[in-house]
């Protein structure tokens, strides 16, 4: 015999599902593409708005170039127009002359700001965590960082000679006060509130250091590290230049200038600003973005 409970009642409308229910859950192909197209735009829009003031800018020093070669101010082969030195630039581009010139400096720079980097950390780390290192070398550092780097060539070719040494010393030296600088402005001015959470945590000198207050000075350590970057490439130009081991950037400077190949000077030039602003867009300019996405300073999309 056939109790109640054992006899389930189809509900024809328990089976049916409503045809907003239904779109509950579903996407909608227009609208998913009117998405996607938005972020192109989005993304095509910021990609202009970066790139027009630079094209913008080149082409009106281009044409300030061409007018002053056009006034004739200097000869042709002292002042050569901007065709000309592109067309040599391509050359020397053609036959790996740049390439070769940049792999010794790039190797040089990177070796130099690295050793300015760990340098730098510790200065800054030590003079931000101590009161006595501060008072005892903290203006000296100040100091450092304004002394032209040409001014310690004479020194370094004093002890290292003609060397790869020599160039080693004075990149170093102008750019570990930068970074050590940065380093110390941050934790000079982390804000009190970090402090005193740090504080309410319980934790030692060197544990605040390292987890409050080294993070809480990034956004001015990167400030240093640009600087640093700065500082380190100005260095190694000069550095090239009067300590010839070549064939690297300042060596192709100096031949050219010999040889009174104007294009070809101007266009070793024209690579050296490049690098620069690539380094700087690239390398700094990304981190300094993630820095301040990282601080809520810009938006995620920005």
């Amino acid at each position: 015999m056939l109790e109640l409970d054992d006899v389930r009642i189809a509900d024809p409308a328990a089976d049916t599902v409503s045809p907003g229910m239904a779109g509950d859950h579903s996407v909608d192909p227009a609208q998913s593409r009117h998405r996607g197209d938005r972020r192109s735009d989005d993304w095509r829009r910021r990609v202009w708005l970066a790139v027009w003031p630079k094209v913008a800018a080149t082409a009106l020093a281009l044409g300030i170039w061409q007018l002053v070669v056009l006034s004739g101010w200097r000869p042709v082969y002292v002042l050569p127009p901007p065709m000309t030195v592109f067309r040599r630039l391509g050359e020397l581009i053609a036959d790996g002359t740049v390439w070769s010139a940049l792999q010794i400096t790039g190797e040089r720079a990177i070796y130099g700001f690295s050793a300015a980097l760990v340098i730098g950390v510790v200065i800054g780390a030590l003079v931000a965590s101590s009161r006595v290192v501060r008072s005892a070398v903290g203006s000296l550092i100040t100091g450092l960082q304004t002394m032209p780097s040409i001014a310690w060539f004479p020194l370094a070719i004093l002890l290292f000679k003609l060397s790869e040494q020599a160039i080693t010393f004075v990149v170093v030296l102008g750019a570990a006060p930068s970074i050590a600088n940065g380093l110390i402005t941050g934790v000079d001015h982390t804000p009190p509130i970090i402090l005193r959470a740090g504080e309410a945590m319980r934790v030692n000198r060197w544990q605040r250091l390292r987890h409050v207050t080294l993070p809480a000075a990034v956004p001015s350590f990167v400030g240093g590290l640009k600087q640093g970057w700065a500082f380190a490439w100005r260095s190694l130009m000069a550095g090239e230049l009067i300590v010839i081991l070549g064939p690297s950037v300042g060596f192709l400077l100096q031949q050219y200038r010999g040889l009174n190949d104007a294009a070809g000077l101007i266009a070793m030039m024209i690579v050296i600003l490049v690098v620069g602003i690539v380094v700087d867009s690239l390398v700094f300019g990304s981190l300094d973005r993630w820095v301040r996405r990282r601080h809520g300073l810009v938006r995620d999309g920005s």
